[in-house]
């Protein structure tokens, strides 16, 4: 697919190649991997750029392009950018980063934000966000409204993040039901396919499963395919109430808002820094949303409250005693996972019936 140049209302051609004055705009470039939907990580990326250039205002100006994958077209898209003015890039894909960084590094009056990544320099930043929290109250849910006691999974890659989601999302469940059956688990190994997530949550649901988890959809497919079959739905990223009306159950909803505004605030301060930021559910990011009505009122409450506790920090989703799928002690009993646990993440918790990759 070409790639498409959107440009906003709130853009300014005039000027943009021109350097920047003290009562310019700060021009703002933004580099979003897919096609922007209804929902999902592009819809989410669109939706705190837009919230953030709202809070800016004429202090802003945006240009934004979309279904730009990794590669050539890439490092095209980011050197046009800057080209015309941009003092600040936001990059939206993992596969964005060496191009970015490298861009960074030829220009150190230029500010890079990556989403996620490895890689940081002085005027290299990344951001990444606790989407763990938001599936843990969303596996409470699960927990509560499985009648065969049979979650199932489908799941992007068998990443670090991707495995703290999915364990968080068993803990929360375990948390409530204490007869659940091993979870079971499709790797899709794309981020995305809309077919065969469709065929994913129809194969799991062929074999009893009657919750499903959607764990970073590049489409909405197996949540319309939830809602055909009858049998609940839960998702990261964006409440999916619209697509699955009576089976939405739960969603960890995501907002990057907050995360922009402070980055786009640090820039004009002037104290923008090289650093990572890892944003939850106590910094407005992250968030339970959609709760099906066939919830009762005392098991939206409990997850409600749950997720006050992750709030004020009274609780931590991987809080030991936590043992592995293979019956080895991974947190002791009273510990908990720090930062670095969380991000390298290697195991799956006891009660997941798949294995990771050599």
């Amino acid at each position: 697919m070409l790639n498409k140049l959107k440009t906003l209302a709130a853009i300014s051609l005039i000027g943009l190649g021109a350097p920047a004055l003290a009562d310019d705009p700060l021009s703002i470039g933004f580099v979003v991997p897919n096609t922007i939907g209804t929902t999902g990580w592009d819809h989410e990326l669109d939706r705190g750029r837009r919230e953030m250039e709202a809070h800016f205002g004429d202090k802003v100006s945006v240009q934004a392009v979309d279904s730009v994958g990794e590669g050539p077209d890439a490092t095209r898209v980011m050197n046009r950018m800057v080209a015309k003015g941009a003092k600040m890039l936001f990059l939206g894909s993992f596969g964005h980063m060496n191009d970015g960084i490298a861009l960074a590094k030829r220009d150190p009056s230029l500010a890079v934000v990556h989403a996620g990544g490895y890689l940081n320099a002085p005027n290299f930043a990344t951001y990444a966000v606790r989407h763990y929290e938001g599936a843990y109250l969303a596996g409470m849910a699960a927990g509560y409204k499985t009648k065969n006691n049979q979650i199932g999974v489908i799941a992007a890659f068998p990443l670090p993040e991707v495995l703290g989601i999915m364990n968080a999302y068993v803990l929360g469940a375990q948390s409530v039901n204490a007869d659940l059956r091993p979870v079971k688990v499709v790797w899709m190994n794309s981020w995305f396919d809309p077919a065969r997530n469709r065929a994913s949550a129809e194969s799991l649901v062929s074999q009893g499963v009657d919750v499903l988890f959607s764990l970073f959809p590049g489409s909405p497919s197996a949540v319309a395919a939830a809602e055909e079959m009858g049998v609940y739905v839960t998702t990261t990223l964006s409440d999916s109430t619209s697509i699955a009306p009576t089976k939405h159950l739960a969603a960890a909803q995501v907002n990057l808002a907050p995360i922009y505004i402070d980055l786009v605030q640090s820039v004009l301060d002037g104290k923008f820094e090289g650093t990572d930021t890892f944003s939850g559910i106590a910094d407005g990011t992250v968030e339970v949303a959609g709760l099906n009505p066939d919830l009762s009122d005392e098991q939206r409450s409990a997850i409600l409250a749950r997720q006050d506790e992750i709030r004020n920090g009274t609780f931590e989703p991987f809080t030991g005693p936590i043992s592995d799928n293979a019956g080895n002690e991974v947190v002791a009993a009273g510990a908990s996972l720090d930062v670095a646990g969380i991000k390298g993440m290697g195991f799956l918790v006891k009660g997941i019936d798949t294995t990771l990759p050599n």
